[in-house]
């Protein structure tokens, strides 16, 4: 069956000579594996720089749900974001971004909410409407609640610490908790996500620890999360 759907490319591996495996992330169909044959021949009309991170995409496809792969009829530039491409800063959230879809969306769950946030934060990035560092952790939060993995947003001077694993305000301090300045920073952040309003300023070094600390909590709270390489660019180019 053929249909009509927008994409987002999240990761691509090498098939042959000329082809690849791409797993892009569509608005109406979720995550799904395309083979894309002949797009690494010199003469192909497919160019590789379409299958970039992130890459958004208007496609016809091929989709049978009882297959793991399936190939694309025709393929375009949705939409061009080219500040973002030409900006090692916005590059590096890109990825970010990309590694972040990558590991917590499931294969064939349409999911079409959270891939109009992206493109919304896309499109945000490409005007540069909010300031680049406070975007990782907005992000963050954004997903979670879309997700169903929210963090609960409890605080209070009785329940001040954030614990990593309940996703809840507790009373009391154990290892898995944040110290009091980083869960009023998470409140913070919070409130003004939930709010659509201006997350908090914070110091780089804070910034730092509560992206940490965001992983850790992804981690304990998306299944097979695993590694998380792209904090670390992050940390080096969003000062």
């Amino acid at each position: 069956m053929l249909t009509a759907t927008s994409g987002l490319v999240l990761h691509t591996t090498n098939y042959s000579e000329s082809s690849v495996i791409a797993k892009i992330f569509t608005r109406e169909l979720g995550v799904r594996g395309y083979i894309l044959k002949g797009v690494r021949n010199s003469k192909s009309k497919t160019k590789q720089n379409l299958l970039r991170p992130l890459s958004h995409l208007s496609m016809v496809v091929y989709d049978s749900p009882k297959s793991q792969l399936n190939y694309v009829k025709e393929m375009k530039p949705a939409r061009h974001y080219n500040s973002t491409a030409c900006d090692p800063a916005k590059g590096s959230l890109v990825f970010f971004i990309d590694e972040l879809l990558y590991k917590t969306l499931k294969e064939g769950e349409p999911v079409p909410e959270v891939f109009d946030m992206v493109t919304d934060t896309l499109q945000t990035l490409e005007t540069g409407s909010e300031p680049l560092s406070r975007m990782p952790l907005s992000f963050m939060l954004k997903l979670s609640r879309l997700l169903g993995v929210a963090p609960l947003n409890n605080y209070s001077l009785r329940e001040p610490y954030f614990d990593l694993m309940e996703g809840r305000y507790l009373s009391r301090m154990n290892e898995l908790s944040l110290d009091r300045e980083e869960s009023l920073l998470l409140h913070e952040y919070i409130d003004g996500v939930g709010h659509d309003a201006e997350v908090p300023v914070a110091s780089l070094h804070n910034r730092q620890r509560m992206l940490n600390r965001m992983i850790d909590y992804y981690r304990l709270h998306v299944a097979e999360f695993g590694e998380f390489r792209s904090c670390e660019i992050l940390h080096e180019v969003l000062v």
